[in-house]
């Protein structure tokens, strides 16, 4: 009898533990994927390296030596094969790297058609990445746009400014600048009126300027 009683209990107590074992198990498939143990080498997703923004950026890896940049059909210019040399991943068609530099023209030459201040704002900020190599050597024309882009600067803080009056690429009424000493004093900040749709934004950069700061002003040429 005792025997028996014992070996009850024995399948009782199994019984039980199965039952809290299923209740569990049900309670974990129910939520969101677990995360890896501290110790797991699955990487996370937020450490994988990004892809460069400008398609027109020299790669860090193998390049093709100048003697491979070759099309598939037809020839490269003197010109193209400048633009190509250094600029093409191993392995990669070098037609595909010209179309990128390409690209970056065409939309220098439409934007410069409808607005020259706005192709040159692109070119300073870097809008339109690749433009300085691809206005170079592949699309000469729009080098005023380049040389106009090379003498300004995009908004924000600069360090030493060149003394001088500036002319702002836009017509946002938003836009505002401050020229700051050494000392963090200003010495001059804009705009002196509100200003209004249309205005032409401008500012004097006094000598001895240790910082220039603008917001809502794109970028800027000399006037």
């Amino acid at each position: 009898m005792y025997r028996r009683s014992a070996a009850a209990a024995v399948l009782l107590a199994a019984a039980l533990t199965l039952t809290a074992c299923s209740s569990g198990g049900d309670k974990a498939d129910s939520g969101a994927k677990p995360k890896p143990p501290a110790s797991s080498s699955a990487p996370d997703p937020a450490d994988a390296p990004q892809p460069s923004t400008d398609p027109n950026a020299k790669p860090t890896g193998p390049v093709l030596p100048d003697a491979k940049i070759t099309p598939k059909t037809g020839s490269f210019t003197a010109e193209e094969k400048k633009y190509l040399s250094g600029r093409v991943p191993d392995k990669v068609d070098p037609a595909s790297v010209l179309q990128g530099g390409q690209d970056a023209c065409q939309r220098v030459q439409r934007t410069a058609k409808h607005d020259q201040d706005a192709a040159t704002g692109a070119v300073i900020t870097g809008e339109i990445p690749g433009a300085k190599d691809a206005i170079t050597l592949l699309c000469p024309d729009q080098k005023p746009i380049l040389a106009a882009a090379e003498k300004g600067f995009p908004e924000g803080p600069r360090t030493s400014p060149a003394a001088g009056s500036y002319r702002a690429l836009t017509q946002a009424t938003n836009c505002t600048w401050e020229a700051k000493g050494k000392d963090g004093a200003t010495l001059a900040s804009g705009p002196e009126t509100p200003l209004k749709a249309g205005d032409k934004i401008t500012a004097t950069i006094p000598a001895g300027t240790a910082e220039f700061n603008s917001t809502g002003c794109y970028a800027w040429i000399p006037a």
